[in-house]
């Protein structure tokens, strides 16, 4: 027999209205109340009513969580928060994948994620040119959950340029002067930086450093074979780096594998740090430094944010900073 509302009322110990309110995210409950009707919804399984839903809100209860490649390192432990944060909420979630090369989403006006969502969440660094443009013209609420901004969309964001340059500082204070960095962009020669160049830049600077041409490795996508050629072509450099910044985990373990094959001891001969602190990067040899976001910090306030949006769909857009950790590991003991 199907869990009710009353069910979770009873669990909780509060009224059915109260549990209907936590569900749908209404304001004036106390955190007290919320975490216990949340903890009463998981422990008795509660779902929904989708359908009665749907006739008495106008909402299907689905979201999409869009993200351009479900197999990249971190992005399982996202969507698993998400589909977590989203279902306290009495949300389900579908993940669908954007493809690189395509400049079309896989959003619900565009076939890809079902039809009928409520809202979608785009996991992206790099948001492919017309793809917000094609979207807001659905009148499906989007949350941004990346680095790229749009002022029209609601967005919950690492700070790609802070966290580049705690990074880059990490790499000074263990004794690094020679710092590179892979994963610029192929543009970047001739458009604006990414945040991630901008906050290298910003701290080798700060130093007082100037690093030597080609120093800034662009890469096509955030491949290990990207980060493993562009490191074999800084590991052949006159000026040999003893740091390399990579602006993901899998450019930083082809990195490691690159310096392997020339020869290099990590960290002795040179340091790597790099993004994502993904599992790859915690049980590689040597394990690897990383800049770590929660992902339950980004599922929360994401669904939030899209909550709150259908609420309230002509409030102006929000914009919500995400903390970030420099995890220090092997690949960066300290210069002797």
């Amino acid at each position: 027999m199907a869990t009710t509302l009353r069910d979770v009322a009873r669990h909780a110990r509060v009224s059915v209205k109260t549990v209907s309110n936590v569900i749908n995210d209404h304001p004036h409950v106390s955190d007290d109340v919320r975490r216990r009707v949340r903890e009463a919804v998981g422990a008795l399984g509660y779902r929904p009513n989708l359908a009665a839903r749907t006739l008495r809100t106008g909402r299907t209860g689905l979201l999409a969580l869009v993200v351009p490649d479900v197999e990249a390192p971190g992005l399982h432990g996202l969507a698993r928060e998400v589909v977590r944060a989203a279902s306290g909420q009495g949300f389900r979630v579908v993940v669908e994948h954007l493809a690189p090369e395509t400049d079309r989403p896989a959003l619900p006006a565009h076939s890809g994620a079902p039809p009928g969502v409520d809202a979608v969440l785009l996991g992206a660094d790099t948001v492919p040119p017309g793809l917000i443009d094609a979207h807001l013209g659905t009148g499906t609420p989007l949350v941004l959950l990346g680095e790229s901004r749009d002022p029209r969309c609601d967005q919950v964001a690492l700070d790609g340029a802070r966290a580049a340059a705690d990074a880059t500082d990490h790499l000074l204070r263990t004794g690094r002067r020679r710092i590179a960095a892979i994963g610029a962009r192929p543009d970047e020669a001739t458009g604006p930086a990414q945040p991630r160049t901008l906050g290298y830049q910003r701290a080798v600077r700060r130093a007082g450093l100037d690093p030597p041409a080609g120093y800034l490795r662009a890469t096509a996508q955030h491949r290990y074979e990207d980060g493993y050629r562009a490191a074999r072509w800084l590991f052949t450099h006159e000026h040999l780096p003893d740091g390399v910044l990579c602006y993901s985990d899998r450019l930083a373990i082809g990195a490691l594998r690159a310096a392997a094959d020339a020869g290099l001891r990590v960290p002795a001969d040179v340091a790597v740090i790099g993004f994502g602190d993904s599992e790859e990067g915690r049980y590689s040899r040597p394990s690897l430094t990383s800049v770590s976001v929660d992902p339950a910090f980004l599922a929360r306030k994401a669904i939030a944010l899209a909550t709150a949006r259908l609420d309230r769909p002509d409030a102006p857009p929000a914009r919500i900073t995400a903390p970030h950790t420099v995890l220090p590991r092997e690949s960066t003991r300290p210069a002797r």
